[in-house]
């Protein structure tokens, strides 16, 4: 029979690339994951796990293990909900923005539906703004989004800077003006924190993309477009940081929790404190 603490590093290594990140999120140490997989890799007399100096992945049999393990968590989730005493059910409506669900939503998810089987949580993701307009209408029960400093709304989980990334920022700066900007549309926070910064530097811009969706502009940045504005923690691979003497500082944002008012506060809480255990616990606050 198959262990399912073993299962369960198995899949925190699928989810973070990394034995050590891995350890961080179950809160065990490196060397106990490391001795789950030699154990479930001697259980099955497979090599499930394959390193080198770049990466940490999964081998064609950890790929066809993955998919029976979330199964098989997924069982015991729903045999010990069925016989809990307090048995969470009922539907959530979940907003989270564009970044976090690109960087670090799915750990949060997995963990939320195999601990809760029973709650039928819908997910909606958008821009901060336009979550928080979504929840004034009563359409979202718990969002997960960015607010600007000395904004009240919500619970703070952390706290971090935004920084100008480019694929070629020395070359992007070698151009003559205005900076040629990749940007999220309004009400995009970032959108609105760059623009200030550049107009308090006195310095010339020009939109060069809008897009809704955090792939494309991500897309036109590794294409050498522009610059685009992220959380230092959600930089996408390929992009580097642009040097602090050529563009301006930017205000750092807050990721809070909002629930709505006459929301299920059972459920809120579940979420929330999933969040706070495996987002706010592994970042650092500026």
């Amino acid at each position: 029979m198959l262990d399912l603490v073993q299962l369960r590093s198995f899949l925190a290594i699928q989810q973070t690339g990394s034995f050590t990140r891995a350890a961080e999120y179950l809160r065990l140490g490196q060397s106990t994951v490391s001795q789950h997989i030699q154990k479930l890799e001697a259980a099955l007399d497979r090599r499930l796990i394959f390193r080198d100096t770049h990466r940490v992945g999964l081998t064609p049999d950890g790929e066809v293990l993955a998919s029976h393990a979330r199964a098989m968590l997924a069982i015991d989730a729903q045999v010990i909900d069925l016989f809990a005493a307090n048995k969470l059910r009922g539907q959530l409506r979940f907003g989270v923005s564009e970044d976090f669900a690109t960087s670090r939503l799915t750990a949060v998810l997995e963990d939320f539906i195999r601990a809760y089987p029973s709650v039928d949580l819908q997910l909606t993701v958008a821009l901060s703004g336009a979550l928080y307009e979504m929840q004034d209408l009563g359409e979202i029960d718990l969002v997960f989004a960015k607010r600007r400093l000395g904004d009240q709304r919500g619970r703070l989980v952390y706290r971090e800077p935004l920084v100008w990334l480019a694929r070629d920022p020395l070359q992007l700066a070698a151009q003559s003006a205005p900076w040629p900007l990749i940007a999220f549309p309004p009400p995009s926070i970032t959108r609105k924190l760059a623009l200030e910064a550049l107009d308090a530097g006195r310095i010339s811009w020009r939109i060069v993309c809008t897009c809704g969706s955090l792939s494309g502009l991500t897309a036109a940045a590794r294409a050498g477009m522009g610059v685009l504005v992220q959380p230092r923690s959600m930089a996408p691979a390929g992009l580097k940081e642009v040097p602090q003497d050529i563009l301006p500082q930017l205000e750092d944002v807050e990721f809070v929790l909002v629930p709505r008012n006459g929301a299920d506060q059972a459920l809120i809480t579940a979420l929330s404190d999933q969040i706070f255990s495996k987002v706010g616990g592994n970042l650092e606050i500026s």
